[in-house]
């Protein structure tokens, strides 16, 4: 799990089995505007999944057990690169990383960086990333298509 934690996720139960402990990312004041529109309204159920409370409230979403997360207003991934490949999955660029546990996407070209880590165990790790597309779409604006 180096590279979920290498970005500064923390997937883990806090205090009970339906709270999920998520490193809270420190925007901008626009971004985190952005962000906490597009959080808001997030979807009720992501690849399948019901959605979890998270610690602290405001940062970030969860949806399962294990959680699938999604933080906004993290920082520009180290890894990514002009050379970077970007996959697109319904509109939404993202950069891609995965170790033994996790992937971890993070979209591309868009005003903040929203990150979306998905368990391995949730196959197609995709069907997360179309679920959530529409809300960052609608919140958080193309600045540079990565395609």
């Amino acid at each position: 799990m180096r590279t979920a934690c290498a970005i500064g996720l923390l997937v883990a139960l806090a205090g009970c089995a339906d709270t999920v402990a998520v490193d809270p990312p420190e925007p901008a004041a626009d971004v985190a505007t952005l962000c906490s529109d597009l959080l808001d309204d997030a979807p009720g159920a992501v690849a399948g999944q019901d959605a979890v409370r998270v610690a602290p409230e405001g940062a970030g979403r969860a949806w399962g057990s294990p959680a699938i997360v999604m933080r906004c207003g993290v920082e520009r991934p180290a890894d990514l690169g002009a050379a970077s490949r970007c996959d697109m999955v319904d509109g939404i660029g993202w950069f891609t990383q995965e170790d033994d546990d996790y992937y971890v996407f993070t979209t591309i070209g868009r005003t903040a960086y929203v990150e979306v880590s998905v368990p391995r165990r949730y196959d197609p790790p995709a069907d997360a990333l179309t679920d959530l597309a529409a809300t960052i779409d609608e919140h958080d604006p193309v600045e540079k298509p990565c395609v």
